[in-house]
């Protein structure tokens, strides 16, 4: 099973084909410029991500592990979930989950979203899960996870 890892907190080691740490790493932010659906159809026009958009489209599973920062993800963890946009066409379909992109390809990993820190309103937890939910709904992941990092040991 090929598994990619996104990282911006834990020291969780793990067997992975490729690991993104976004404590090293600055990505630049979506602009919006429809780039990636006009001009270069599939790519972004900023190249800091070639490497990690191949190996997230081979993976079976993306493993992320994402800080709250003031009861939500960070801005870089924000980023590089904009950032997946060019794996879908820009075209829209109705579904019971909403309007989705239609899919580029033919698989999408399925994602295992843990988070550490607090969240600053009562319900923050539940807004975080379903945003995440939602948007990896959209991105044609078929099972997705969302769980505080400190049941990592009670999940394996």
């Amino acid at each position: 099973m090929k598994t990619v890892v996104i990282r911006e907190c834990s020291n969780i080691k793990l067997d992975s084909s490729y690991e993104l740490n976004l404590d090293t790493f600055n990505p630049k932010d979506c602009t919006g410029c429809w780039s990636c659906w006009l001009k270069t159809p599939g790519k972004c026009i900023f190249r800091d991500l070639d490497q990690f958009h191949r190996k997230y489209l081979e993976a079976d599973k993306v493993i992320i592990f994402s800080q709250i920062k003031k009861g939500f993800i960070s801005g870089k963890m924000k980023t590089i979930i904009d950032r997946l946009i060019c794996h879908y066409l820009p075209y829209i379909e109705i579904s019971k989950e909403g309007s989705n992109h239609l899919a580029r390809y033919n698989k999408y990993p399925d994602i295992e979203f843990y988070y550490e820190g607090n969240f600053s309103m009562k319900n923050g937890k539940q807004i975080l899960e379903d945003y995440i939910i939602r948007t990896f709904t959209q991105y044609r992941s078929k099972n997705i996870m969302v769980k505080d990092i400190n049941t990592w040991g009670a999940t394996k």
